[in-house]
């Protein structure tokens, strides 16, 4: 893969794309999307709810979710596939229909479902793009959600509708909206890699910079990795 292949090449950053956020355009480098209209309310009471999505390499998807306040974990994995095991180099070969996702545990007393999913629209990935993030192509890197509920099937829905609408994005959100039904988290040298490696020149070049995004857009938000 590219991004094994960036990892300690620094000359390659002056002919790489500068480093801004896929999922922009201004000349920032981050979408400015409003909240969701439809959303759940804040819960009364400390809770666990689960959330899957997927969006380009899951290293910088991981990293950004571990950056927000409310997120008790963040993993990187496969789902979405019709095989019955999902392996990095099984899901590299695009045979298996798994895309990289990850799986976010978070609070719901602390942060709804519907603003995790701002955050991953503005600064997470580039949600128009038809299979493939960055450098990254294939249906592995498909832009999706997969649901766990019918509320979040509905609030999902409803806020990409509500983004199409406003013509947010010069383009279509094409984002798959699907039920998850199996998640694999991904093997131990995948998690965390973001911050293990940030020597990394796709780290670098394609994440880091969502993690600055992040903490640019949404201070309230932001914490620092535990």
């Amino acid at each position: 893969m590219l991004r094994f292949l960036l990892r300690g090449l620094p000359f390659l950053a002056a002919v790489l794309p500068t480093g801004q956020a896929p999922a922009c355009n201004s000349d920032s480098g981050i979408v400015l999307i409003p909240n969701p209209q439809v959303d759940a309310k804040l819960a009364a009471a400390p809770g666990q709810e689960k959330m899957v999505v997927a969006g380009g390499c899951f290293w910088g998807i991981q990293a950004v979710f571990q950056h927000l306040r409310g997120v008790i974990s963040a993993t990187s994995g496969y789902s979405g596939g019709s095989a019955t095991n999902a392996t990095y180099e099984a899901v590299c070969s695009g045979r298996t229909g798994h895309a990289e996702a990850v799986q976010v545990l978070y609070d719901p007393s602390q942060i709804t479902y519907g603003r995790l999913l701002q955050v991953h629209f503005s600064v997470g990935h580039d949600p128009t793009q038809l299979n493939r993030q960055g450098p990254d192509t294939g249906t592995q890197y498909r832009s999706a959600i997969f649901y766990t509920s019918e509320e979040q099937r509905q609030i999902a829905q409803a806020y990409m509708d509500q983004l199409n609408r406003a013509k947010v994005f010069a383009k279509p959100i094409a984002t798959q909206l699907a039920p998850l039904e199996v998640f694999y988290p991904a093997e131990d040298y995948h998690q965390d890699y973001a911050a293990q490696h940030p020597e990394n020149m796709y780290i670098v070049v394609h994440d880091l910079p969502k993690v600055a995004n992040l903490r640019q857009q949404f201070p309230e938000l932001f914490i620092e990795k535990k």
